[in-house]
C-alpha cells in the first residue's frame, strides 16, 4: 500500500488530506483545514497529526502562468519540443521575460479547431517562487508540485464525450476545462475566496471565523426563495464576489468553441449553502453540482461535504500516487528522491516476499552448494572458488574505479561551479547596464511622447477655434427657408447640438440632409430627436460631431 500527503498552501490556510491506495482502492485517511500564521509551524504539526513523517508530501503551485499554441502533429518528439521551446522563447521576447529564469513543464492534446494540430499547454513560474515553495519542506520528503488547476481533474468522475468545466473557487477562481476525460484549458479569474475571506475578516479579524461565517451562509435563490435572516447578514460580503464568477464564466463559456455538459464546484465558496442552486440559475443548459471525488462512496460517519472542502488536498495527494498527468510535476529530482524512491520500492519489495520466508527457510541446499575444508577440493569446488576469486577482484577494480571517477566528477563540478559563479556576476553586471539604458530610454521615449502630445494639443486648439465660425458660416449659407434654428451649442471638444423648429417637418428633414450631405457635421455622427408639435410649430434636436 503507498500513502501521499497532499497539502494545497494559501495564505493564512492549509487544506490536507492523507491519501493511501492499493491495487485499484483509493482511500482518505485523514483530511482538514487549518489556519495559520506561521506557515512552518503549521506543516510540522500536520505532519505530526497525520503521521505523515515518512511518506511522500504533494503540494499545490503558485503564481504559475498559462500559455496556448498549436504545433503539427506530425513533427516527431524531439522536433515538437524544439518547437515548443522555439515558440515559449519568443513569447518571453515579446514580454521582456528572461527565459532561463522560469520553470516550465507542458501538456498535449488534440487541437479542436485544426484536427492536423495538436494544442500545447504550457505552464512557466518563476524559479524564485519554486524555491519559496520549497523552503518550508527543506526537512521532509516532497515529491510532487503540480498546479491545482491541471490536478483537480484528478477526482472528477469523468466520462467519455463529457464536457466539463471544474470551477475551484480558491483565493483566486481557476476555470478547468475537461474535453472527453482529457485537460484542454485552465483559465484564472483574479476574483476568489479571498475577497470574501479579506472582506469578512476586517469585520471579525479572525480568517478561521470568516471561514465559518462562510460555510454556515446560505444563499437565497429564485427557485427555493431562501429569506434572509440574520444568518446570512454577511451575504453582502460573499455575493458580489459569486455574481462577478459566475458572470465571467458565462462570458468565457458563450466565447468558448467547447459546448460544456456539466459543471462542478469546488474550492473554499463551495461550502456556501446552495452555491450549486446559485449557479444554475446563470447556466440553464449546463448541469451544475458540487464536485465529489469519485472513490468516495456516501458514509453516514462523515459529511460528504467534509470531503469537498479539501478536494483540492485529495487531488494533489492522488498525483503524488501518480493519478493524472505525470509530466506536470515542476519537483526536480534529487540524489536523496532517488534514494527514497529506492527504499521505497526495497520495503515493497520486502513486503511482498514476507509471506514467502517460511518457505524459503525449510528448502535444502543440495550438495553442489556445500563445501568440506578438511578434504581436498574436486574440480567443481575449485572452479566455484575461481570464480568467486575473480568476482572478488572485478568488484575491488570497480570499487577503485568508481571512486576515481567520482573525484573527478567532484573536481569537474567545483570548477563548473566557478565558472558558473562568474558568469551569473558577468550577467547581474550586463542586467543592470542593461536596466540603466532601458531608464535612459523611457525617459526620452517620455519626453518625445510629451513634445508629441504638446504639438498636437497646439494644431487641436488652433482648428477648434476656426471650426465654430466656419461651422456657422457653412449653417447660414446652407440652411432652408422656413428652418429656425433656436441654439447651438458645442457640449464637448467635437459635438455640436442644435435646436431648430419650423412649421413643417419636411424642412426640419431637408435641414438634416444638408447637414449630412454637405459634410457640414460628419454624416454617421448625426442623430435627431423625435419631431415635438408646439402649436404650429415642429421642434427637434440634431446632434454630431465637427468633421
Amino acid at each position: 500500500m503507498s500513502s501521499c500527503l497532499g497539502m494545497y498552501i494559501e495564505p493564512n490556510i492549509i487544506k490536507y488530506a492523507k491519501v493511501s491506495k492499493e491495487r485499484d482502492i483509493v482511500r482518505v485517511e485523514s483530511f482538514g483545514i487549518k489556519f495559520y500564521d506561521k506557515l512552518g509551524d503549521a506543516i510540522k504539526q500536520i505532519i505530526n497529526d497525520t503521521v505523515s513523517f515518512k511518506i511522500p508530501i504533494s503540494i499545490n503551485l503558485s503564481e504559475e502562468t498559462y500559455e496556448y499554441f498549436y504545433m503539427f502533429s506530425l513533427l516527431s518528439k524531439n522536433d515538437l519540443k524544439k518547437a515548443i521551446g522555439t515558440e515559449f522563447e519568443s513569447i518571453c521576447t515579446e514580454k521582456g521575460i528572461n527565459k532561463n529564469a522560469l520553470e516550465t513543464r507542458y501538456a498535449l492534446v488534440n487541437s479542436l479547431e485544426d484536427k492536423e494540430k495538436v494544442k500545447v499547454i504550457h505552464i512557466a513560474v518563476n524559479k524564485n517562487t519554486m524555491n519559496t515553495i520549497q523552503q518550508p519542506f527543506v526537512e521532509y520528503r516532497v515529491s510532487t508540485i503540480s498546479p491545482i488547476g491541471i490536478s483537480i481533474a484528478n477526482i472528477a468522475n469523468l466520462k467519455q464525450k463529457e464536457n466539463v468545466l471544474i470551477i475551484n473557487m480558491q483565493e483566486k477562481t481557476t476555470l478547468t476545462t475537461i474535453v472527453d476525460q482529457k485537460v484542454y484549458q485552465v483559465d484564472t479569474l483574479e476574483e476568489g475566496a479571498k475577497d470574501v475571506l479579506d472582506s469578512i475578516n476586517a469585520k471579525e479579524n479572525s480568517y478561521s471565523k470568516a471561514y465559518e461565517i462562510c460555510k454556515n451562509s446560505t444563499i437565497y435563490t429564485m427557485a427555493g426563495q431562501e429569506l434572509q435572516d440574520e444568518e446570512n447578514v454577511y451575504l453582502d460580503d460573499i455575493m458580489p464576489t459569486l455574481y462577478k464568477i459566475a458572470n465571467q464564466v458565462q462570458e468565457k463559456l458563450a466565447n468558448s468553441i467547447v459546448k460544456i455538459d456539466r459543471i462542478y464546484l469546488t474550492g473554499t465558496l463551495s461550502v456556501v449553502n446552495n452555491i450549486d442552486l446559485y449557479f444554475q440559475e446563470f447556466f440553464k443548459t449546463e448541469k451544475c453540482e458540487l464536485l465529489k471525488p469519485f472513490f468516495i462512496k456516501e458514509n453516514v460517519k462523515i459529511n460528504m461535504k467534509d470531503y469537498i472542502e479539501v478536494n483540492s488536498a485529495i487531488a494533489l495527494a492522488m498525483q503524488g500516487l501518480d493519478f493524472g498527468l505525470k509530466d506536470m510535476n515542476f519537483k526536480s529530482r534529487t540524489l536523496k528522491d532517488d534514494v527514497n524512491n529506492l527504499m521505497a520500492n526495497f520495503k515493497k519489495d520486502k513486503e511482498g516476499t514476507t509471506n514467502k520466508d517460511s518457505k524459503l527457510k525449510n528448502i535444502k541446499l543440495p550438495n553442489f552448494f556445500k563445501f568440506d575444508l578438511k578434504e581436498r577440493l574436486d574440480k567443481t569446488e575449485a572452479w566455484m572458488l575461481r570464480t568467486a576469486g575473480g568476482i572478488l577482484f572485478l568488484t575491488i577494480i570497480y570499487v577503485a574505479f568508481a571512486i576515481y571517477l567520482a573525484n573527478g566528477i567532484h573536481q569537474k563540478t567545483q570548477e563548473v561551479d566557478g565558472v558558473r559563479q562568474n558568469t551569473v556576476a558577468q550577467i547581474a553586471a550586463v542586467t543592470a547596464d542593461i536596466g540603466k539604458i532601458n531608464t535612459k530610454t523611457n525617459e526620452y521615449e517620455q519626453l518625445s511622447a510629451n513634445l508629441k502630445n504638446i504639438s498636437e494639443q497646439v494644431k487641436e486648439n488652433n482648428r477648434s477655434k476656426k471650426a465654430i465660425p466656419n461651422l456657422l458660416t457653412r449653417i447660414m449659407s446652407a440652411i432652408p427657408t422656413g428652418v429656425q434654428l433656436t441654439s447651438i451649442e458645442n457640449t464637448t471638444t467635437n459635438h455640436i447640438v442644435i435646436q431648430a423648429q419650423s412649421s413643417k417637418y419636411e424642412q426640419l428633414g431637408y435641414f438634416k440632409a444638408i447637414l449630412r450631405t454637405q459634410g457640414i457635421l460628419a454624416s454617421d455622427t448625426i442623430v435627431s430627436s423625435s419631431g415635438v408639435k408646439e402649436g404650429d410649430l415642429v421642434k427637434v434636436v440634431i446632434e454630431g460631431d465637427l468633421p
